[in-house]
């Protein structure tokens, strides 16, 4: 059942593992979907034993090392599948990964689990060894049960209003930090713009740039009628 009002489907459940910063895991369709691995040098994911992340798929925003430290040891270790941009998945590549699926912005793809469709970002990307890291990303998951939107890192833009018309938007995963991203003022107008009510925040708190109020931010996202996550490190939380 869909409420037409706010685009957002009431009986949809996910399970959603956050590791810290912006790296989270999902499970879609019985394939366990990872975004963003950075947890080995993030300061406060030392809980986290990356020997313990399992993998069908790891989904890349870009090519920064916090979104990469994890990527190439978890993919190895698991066989999991890297979707990335052509520039990250061919450097990929030459590191022996032998599963990946180039992407690029604009583009869609049909996978088991169900459809990515790569959405425009505001941001930059260049790899450790200072190899070109392509055009940074967003993606929408799209299957039959629900539907989310994971902005990467972004300022808030105004092509986050075509969303709606590439797909329903049950859930969106945006960064809060400000700084290097946009900041929950902005987070709150790319709610709107992406026409869902439920929230959740990454990019925050990891370095002393990106620190925020939790519960001011919380507060913000209330005032808006918007339900604002902020998931702690380690835990898995049911929406």
């Amino acid at each position: 059942m869909f409420d037409q009002t706010i685009g957002i489907n009431k009986y949809f459940k996910m399970e959603f593992g956050f590791y810290g910063h912006s790296c989270f895991s999902v499970v879609v369709n019985e394939k366990k979907l990872l975004f963003d691995p950075f947890i080995t040098g993030n300061e406060l994911a030392v809980g986290i034993d990356i020997n313990c992340i399992d993998a069908d798929y790891i989904l890349l925003s870009h090519g920064h090392f916090d979104r990469l430290a994890d990527a190439e040891i978890i993919a190895k270790r698991t066989g999991a599948t890297i979707i990335a941009n052509y520039e990250i998945a061919m450097w990929y590549a030459g590191k022996g990964i032998k599963k990946y699926h180039p992407m690029n912005t604009g583009g869609k793809w049909t996978f088991d689990f169900g459809t990515v469709k790569c959405v425009n970002t505001i941001h930059s990307s260049s790899l450790r060894d200072g190899s070109n890291g392509g055009s940074p990303m967003g993606f929408i998951i799209i299957n039959d049960d629900m539907n989310f939107y994971y902005a990467g890192d972004t300022a808030l833009t105004m092509d986050m209003q075509l969303i709606p018309q590439f797909a329903r938007i049950d859930l969106a995963i945006l960064p809060v930090g400000d700084n290097f991203t946009m900041g929950p003022e902005d987070a709150v107008q790319a709610a709107k713009m992406v026409q869902t009510k439920r929230v959740i925040g990454v990019h925050y708190d990891t370095f002393g740039f990106i620190k925020i109020d939790h519960q001011k931010t919380i507060d913000l996202f209330d005032q808006h009628e918007l339900e604002l996550k902020l998931p702690a490190i380690g835990t898995t939380i049911t929406l």
